[in-house]
């Protein structure tokens, strides 16, 4: 009777083995949550460099998160920001819709109107430290759609004003957005481990330390 009660306990401790062993599922990143002045602080200072640069460094549009929906990231981004959703057609054709520009506040009827503007342009972003990564980093870079705040939809009217500046030489023309888009610059720079200049800093310090002094920046460290 011993006997056998060792053996059923050590057959126990046996199969236990296996489920004290394995590895804890991996948890969702957690999102970093400060202020738009401590996260200023967070962000690496040096000079800007964009030796080499091409815009074809960074390969978009791919396929987009869901490479079954026959859409690209473009068009992902749009649906997803529509305030009326578009109707999506054969080859991810979208009609219908409307989408709210928050650069300039313009409500949009038509996708055809929007450009999908990359939170810190890619030229920016070359000259931060994305010219030290890997092909297929910059390919991520450029579609990513793991932060609400990477991409944007706005009026080409607007983007094309931005161009690649940084905060230092360009604002969205609204002023109701300027708060906003500093800390999704700022996240942005924070999820992808990107450097500022002097001069890009101290613009992002005046609004972080004066009117935005009250925004909060959320981001999540890019895989």
């Amino acid at each position: 009777m011993i006997k056998n009660i060792a053996r059923v306990l050590s057959a126990l401790s046996l199969a236990l083995v296996p489920l004290l062993s394995a590895p804890a599922a991996q948890a969702s990143p957690v999102p970093e949550v400060t202020t738009l002045a401590d996260a200023v602080g967070l962000v690496k200072v040096t000079e800007e460099d964009r030796t080499g640069y091409t815009r074809s460094s960074f390969k978009h549009w791919n396929s987009g998160d869901d490479a079954s929906d026959g859409c690209s990231t473009r068009a992902e981004v749009l649906i997803a920001e529509a305030v009326v959703a578009p109707t999506v057609g054969a080859g991810c054709k979208l009609s219908g819709g409307s989408w709210t520009s928050y650069y300039d506040g313009q409500e949009v009827s038509s996708a055809g109107s929007l450009d999908i503007d990359h939170m810190v342009p890619l030229a920016e972003a070359w000259d931060s430290g994305a010219s030290a990564w890997s092909a297929s980093r910059r390919e991520a870079y450029a579609n990513d759609q793991g932060s609400a705040v990477s991409l944007v939809a706005v009026t080409a009217r607007t983007n094309r004003s931005k161009s690649d500046q940084d905060p230092a030489d360009w604002m969205p023309p609204s002023p109701e957005a300027q708060c906003r888009y500093v800390g999704e610059w700022v996240s942005t720079k924070l999820r992808w481990a990107l450097t500022a200049d002097d001069r890009e800093l101290e613009a992002l310090k005046v609004y972080a330390e004066g009117p935005c002094e009250d925004t909060i920046v959320r981001y999540t460290p890019a895989a």
